[in-house]
């Protein structure tokens, strides 16, 4: 019997349809595998990794345990894992949490020891019939000072094995590792606090009696400039006292430092000249507070005051790409450029300890590429630059 022609053509297709998914398979044999699988093993311990590094970089709270455990359970492949401190399990994830007081007892062992501890099932006694647990691994998490003040708990369901102890081990050394990078995030803001009330100290006793006493000769004399100068002053303290923000914008450290200078025209009179060179689109650029105004006043306090005559300051900031150049300058009577080397002392009237202090928060903040760059001789003035980025993560005014 022939074949009427749509069973040949159905035959046809079906023909066609299986030679094309075997020259697709033969394809797909003759690629190179995208990644092997230790590749992907190490990237799916990276990833894990990274995600329980985030929380652990805000330091260890309830809240950040939290977060981090089951990520952590994860690189250490145990049935249960906890963080547990001296009081309490900060945090959960797994089987074994009604063993929470012994494991909180055990880590409390194993900081005081300062070493791991390993625990069995006569470690871990229980009176539940579907009770998983037949031991635990226990690591202290060393934190930057070498102390420890939790550890890392990994409940086994069987006595645990060498390869459980060398990860919880190396998963407790990673974990504490993070823990000090929070450590030291945290005493690096402490220090930029520090840093910032130390300029505020600097400022008052010099500063302070010196604008009242100008404001004083212009009482009787000019009643209007006198009333000027104390709301000059006001803001001027308002500002650099304020008890919030470590960053503010190049427009309000301007703002400050017309005042500050407005006050110390008043003192010298038309001995003080100031000229600014300031490019309009750089006064968005966000930079630690505090930071351009000890320039200022150390040219004028200790450039131009020892100067006889007519005294120029000059302050410019201009547009350089991706960054903010910003320039104070200063024909004043110079200074030695020893007094700047590395562990000199500083003066007994504080002398630059304002461009030290600006120097090293640049620095912390930006990076060692962004101190200040001092240009000095004694008799030539004084001339400081800073670069400052447009953009950087974590600042913000």
């Amino acid at each position: 019997m022939k074949p009427d022609l749509p069973t040949v053509l159905s035959v046809l297709a079906a023909v066609a349809a299986l030679a094309g998914a075997v020259v697709a398979v033969l394809r797909l044999r003759g690629r190179r595998r995208i990644a092997t699988a230790m590749q992907r093993a190490t990237y799916d311990v990276l990833h894990t990794a990274a995600l329980a590094a985030e929380p652990l970089r805000g330091g260890l709270t309830p809240s950040s345990a939290g977060k981090a455990v089951r990520h952590l359970r994860t690189l250490v492949g145990a049935v249960g894992l906890t963080i547990a401190d001296a009081e309490e399990c900060l945090a959960f994830d797994g089987r074994g949490s009604h063993h929470g007081d012994q494991f909180t007892a055990a880590a409390q062992r194993a900081v005081q020891a300062r070493r791991p501890v390993v625990l069995d099932s006569s470690d871990l006694p229980c009176d539940r019939m579907d009770c998983v647990v037949r031991g635990a691994v226990v690591v202290p998490l060393t934190a930057a000072d070498g102390l420890a003040t939790a550890a890392l708990v990994a409940i086994a369901d069987e006595q645990p094995a060498p390869g459980l102890v060398q990860a919880t081990q190396e998963a407790a050394r990673w974990a504490g590792s993070q823990l000090a990078l929070a450590e030291l995030d945290s005493s690096r803001e402490r220090l930029a606090r520090a840093e910032v009330r130390a300029l505020r100290a600097q400022i008052s006793p010099h500063f302070i009696y010196n604008a009242l006493t100008a404001i004083a000769s212009f009482v009787r004399t000019d009643p209007e400039r006198a009333r000027e100068l104390i709301l000059e002053f006001a803001e001027f303290t308002r500002y650099s006292f304020r008890a919030h923000g470590e960053f503010t914008t190049l427009a309000e450290e301007l703002r400050s430092i017309d005042r500050y200078l407005t006050i110390e025209r008043a003192r010298f009179g038309d001995r003080l000249q100031v000229r600014l060179q300031i490019a309009p689109e750089v006064l968005p650029v966000t930079l630690p507070f505090l930071c351009l105004q000890p320039l200022v006043e150390n040219a004028v306090r200790h450039g131009l005051s020892r100067k006889p005559g007519v005294g120029m300051v000059s302050i410019e900031a201009r547009d350089a790409g991706a960054e903010c150049q910003i320039t104070v300058e200063d024909d004043g009577v110079g200074m030695d450029p020893e007094v700047f080397a590395p562990g000199r002392p500083e003066t007994d009237d504080g002398q630059h300890v304002g461009l030290t202090n600006v120097d090293e928060r640049l620095r912390s903040v930006f990076g060692d590429r962004f101190g200040l760059v001092v240009e000095t001789a004694p008799g030539e003035g004084t001339k400081v630059s800073m670069r400052v980025p447009k953009f950087h993560p974590g600042v913000r005014a």
